[in-house]
């Protein structure tokens, strides 16, 4: 790729968005062409939010989703029922569930899936945490709402698993979800139905 000499950082800001997930080469010069051609006022609160958002948000202790908060809106809310835990590998597939608005337990998200090929063992992802909380928690219901792939297949059966000495239930969302397909990307609707007719384990 060229660039003039005097537009190094260009290439350098190109770069960073490329480095973002999704985001393929012309996406990005499309981004860093725009954020140059805004008012530097305008450019400046983008960056400030970048860095205030990495600073101040981090994750829950308890079940590490993300908050500003010492615990985060969903375990702090008294009237969410305990007794539910939904297991998830991402954050953003809290906000996914959360969409659906019919859904009142509390969440733990993992922070990936198990993936042998990638270098991903359970012990590095939040894992050990969850059986905790079913241990010591009154959980009657673990619900393992992972992406329909390889990795959530593998995650799923790992956790059904590890979790069969404890009297809690273990269920999985329903197959209308399509192989592949991304919980955060799913419509309200099909995530609804899957959560309806969960199975289980």
């Amino acid at each position: 790729m060229y660039y003039h000499k005097d537009l190094s950082l260009l290439t350098e800001l190109i770069e960073r968005f490329e480095s973002l997930p999704s985001i393929g080469h012309r996406s990005a010069e499309r981004l860093a062409y725009h954020l140059l051609s805004v008012p530097k006022e305008e450019a400046q609160a983008f960056a400030d939010s970048i860095v205030k958002a990495s600073r101040e948000i981090h994750r829950c202790p308890r079940c590490f989703n993300l908050t500003q908060q010492e615990i985060c809106c969903v375990c702090a809310d008294k009237s969410r029922d305990p007794k539910i835990i939904c297991v998830v590998e991402a954050p953003k597939d809290v906000a996914a569930m959360e969409r659906v608005r019919q859904y009142n337990g509390l969440y733990h998200v993992l922070g990936g899936c198990i993936s042998p090929v990638k270098g991903v063992s359970p012990d590095q992802l939040h894992i050990p945490e969850l059986a905790r909380r079913v241990a010591e928690e009154d959980v009657e219901e673990v619900i393992l709402a992972l992406n329909n792939s390889v990795e959530g297949e593998v995650t799923t059966s790992f956790i059904n698993k590890l979790l069969l000495p404890y009297a809690a239930r273990v269920t999985r969302l329903a197959s209308g979800l399509p192989v592949g397909a991304l919980l955060e990307r799913s419509d309200e609707m099909t995530i609804l139905r899957a959560l309806e007719r969960r199975e289980e384990l």
